[in-house]
């Protein structure tokens, strides 16, 4: 016998896929935050407790701002999808400001990175291996911009905005693969930018997870994915060539001397 569809069940059927679309970036929020701060653990956050780090001021604000940025986005992330729309936008305003922190202790982090390797002989290989934080955290504004740009067209707004919390992940899942495969015994300043490579493919690979989400349950594959992620390949395709130019070195230098 042949069924048709009452518009009661098609409506169920939206409201259902609504639902776990809104527990998939519930669940991609706290994978991210997990991994931000996870990752760091081992050489940042027990050593910190067992007071057996030292560091520069500059970079504990660095990892204490970045960290509550990814307990924030779970808070934000977990307001929209419980349809408290307009606590998520007041707390918005509060994300522009954090956003505003993490630029600026993003590249004080570089700029810190960069003065270590003087400090041991290294100038050069600084400036070159700077250009994986500073072009993360810009690449991170710039969508974090886009997103805010698109706040009224929220399935644009809601996927860069994960696009950006992944983008950044590049740097604590490094920190798990050196645990896996240490640096060479001896090694001494920073690695070439070419070492990005391994923890840029895993962060690619979680949004292409993302956006296999979206084409599974939607039928195809959301822009946001297409563009944002496209845009996060091409730069780390070309950090590496960059790094080593003559062009790079100088803007590194700029960014240092306001240090």
């Amino acid at each position: 016998m042949a069924t048709t569809m009452t518009q009661e069940d098609a409506g169920r059927g939206t409201a259902g896929r609504a639902a776990g679309e809104g527990r998939f970036f519930i669940a991609m929020a706290v994978a991210c935050a997990a991994i931000a701060i996870l990752g760091f653990a081992p050489g940042y956050w027990v050593p910190l407790a067992t007071g057996s780090i030292k560091a520069n001021p500059a970079v504990h604000l660095h990892g204490f701002i970045f960290s509550a940025w990814a307990l924030f986005f779970v808070f934000q992330v977990w307001l929209a999808e419980s349809r408290q729309f307009r606590r998520h936008r007041t707390m918005g305003l509060i994300s522009v400001s954090f956003t505003t922190l993490m630029i600026v202790f993003g590249a004080m982090a570089a700029i810190n990175l960069m003065k270590s390797a003087a400090a041991v002989g290294q100038a050069e290989a600084g400036r070159a291996f700077a250009i994986v934080p500073l072009g993360g955290i810009l690449f991170f504004a710039a969508v974090f911009a886009w997103a805010a740009a698109n706040v009224r067209h929220t399935d644009w707004h809601k996927r860069l905005m994960l696009v950006a919390a992944i983008s950044i992940l590049d740097a604590p899942i490094a920190r798990v693969l050196m645990l896996i495969v240490p640096p060479p015994a001896g090694a001494v300043g920073p690695p070439p930018a070419a070492v990005d490579i391994v923890p840029s493919i895993v962060t690619l690979l979680i949004i292409s997870f993302a956006a296999i989400y979206d084409w599974r349950t939607r039928g195809a594959l959301h822009p946001a994915y297409l563009w944002s992620g496209g845009a996060l390949l091409v730069v780390k395709l070309l950090q590496g060539p960059i790094s080593g130019t003559a062009a790079w070195h100088a803007v590194a230098g700029a960014v240092l001397g306001l240090g």
